[in-house]
């Protein structure tokens, strides 16, 4: 395997059960697949949807030992998906029916930026000085369990100061921010543009661990994220929050859900540490860093929050779980802040789910989003049933999962 494929893998590549989708020409849709050896291997015929594949009772086992056709090379299609060639096989998100969530304020930092956000009113010339009253306002840092009493006496202390803000009741409350991310396959692949509107001058990528979880409320697998944000937009007021991150091609995932297995659990994943570069035509450079050991909510947590008697979902879902990265470092005058241009290259990496890269452009010049669920039914129709499980290698669903408390 090339060095370059090699990077797009997690470091244990041979030893992990990885699946995504490949766009098919020939066909005029998505195919399923896993990796095996630099090979692409085709799953269409046993598991039409990854969702589908998902639900199975054992799907790492069951992908480890499918008998799938080759059908391309991995770097073949990872170049053509970097070089953004439309007409050749290239990687898609590897979610596809699974409706996509997100969990904000879910670390520290993320609750500093977003209250300095609300306190500037979207206005990032004020970004640093607001940050300077917030901090000292909490004594430097915020290191309490959300919901604690020690939480409850942060809130209070910071309304005394006249800093009171809404983000205060998800990061520090009970309850976490959860929010419908983007719709159902619109989410953008490895090496796709990512969608900046040409009405924000202050955002940034937001790159996060991705939970793939299935329609009883089980973690199936892991992927990378970018929960790309217009942070301008959402300090003006958090009900324009769709406004700031729903926009096309602004939803990245991949480069391949990894399932769960014997060597690879969720327990794996509490560590992860997620790596991210951008690299700008202008020669500016980033790197920060989301560490999981780090936030405040356990993944339970998160996941009882999204799902349970309260809110179900059919076909699973995908899910955010926040981010530690908010850039502060200045990309021209002193005191502007980060915020992206064109052309950024942006790479999020992690040692155990591999790499995914992106590049941003204006989000009113990229192509417009058109395989959405008509599409996907009629592509579906098209290929006919998948293979029926035999009894040897059954699908059962299991009985949900329950989460404790939050599981309303």
């Amino acid at each position: 395997m090339d060095a370059a494929t090699a990077g797009l893998l997690p470091a244990d590549s041979a030893r992990s059960v990885l699946v995504g989708r490949v766009w098919d020409p020939e066909t005029g849709g998505p195919r399923v697949v896993t990796v095996r050896g630099g090979q692409l291997l085709d799953l269409t015929e046993e598991f039409s949807t990854v969702a589908e594949l998902i639900e199975h009772a054992a799907p790492a086992r069951t992908v480890a030992r499918a008998a799938a056709p080759v059908r391309w090379s991995l770097k073949d299609v990872a170049d053509s998906s970097e070089h953004a060639e439309p007409n050749v096989p290239r990687l898609l998100a590897p979610i596809d029916l699974q409706v996509i969530k997100a969990c904000g304020i879910t670390f520290t930092e993320s609750l500093i930026e977003r209250v300095i956000e609300e306190r500037c009113r979207g206005d990032f010339t004020r970004a640093s000085a607001v940050r300077g009253l917030v901090m000292d306002a909490l004594g430097g840092s915020v290191a309490v369990a959300p919901g604690s009493p020690e939480a409850l006496g942060v809130i209070e202390v910071l309304t005394a100061q006249g800093m009171w803000s809404q983000y205060l009741e998800v990061g520090l409350g009970r309850y976490p921010e959860v929010f419908t991310k983007a719709p159902v396959l619109s989410s953008v692949g490895h090496g796709s543009a990512i969608g900046i509107p040409s009405f924000s001058e202050w955002n940034n990528p937001e790159p996060e661990l991705v939970l793939i979880v299935d329609s009883g409320g089980r973690v199936r697998g892991a992927t990378l994220g970018n929960d790309v944000n217009l942070r301008d937009v959402e300090g003006r007021s958090a009900l324009l929050l769709g406004m700031a991150k729903d926009n096309n091609a602004s939803c990245a995932v991949g480069p391949f859900i990894r399932l769960l297995d014997d060597d690879f659990t969720l327990d794996v994943l509490r560590d992860e540490e997620i790596t991210l570069r951008i690299a700008g035509r202008d020669g500016f450079r980033l790197e920060g860093h989301n560490s999981l050991s780090r936030i405040s909510r356990t993944f339970e947590e998160l996941i009882g929050a999204t799902y349970g008697v309260h809110h179900q979902y059919p076909d699973g879902f995908a899910l955010f779980t926040g981010t530690l990265f908010a850039p502060t470092q200045d990309r021209g005058e002193d005191g502007m802040g980060f915020t992206h241009r064109p052309g950024d290259r942006v790479t999020i990496s992690s040692p155990h789910l591999g790499t995914l890269m992106n590049t941003t452009a204006p989000t009113e010049e990229l192509p417009p989003w058109e395989f959405g669920l008509l599409a996907m039914s009629t592509h579906l129709a098209r290929l006919g049933p998948a293979r029926t499980h035999t009894e040897a290698d059954p699908c059962p669903r299991e009985e949900p999962v329950s989460h404790g408390a939050d599981d309303q």
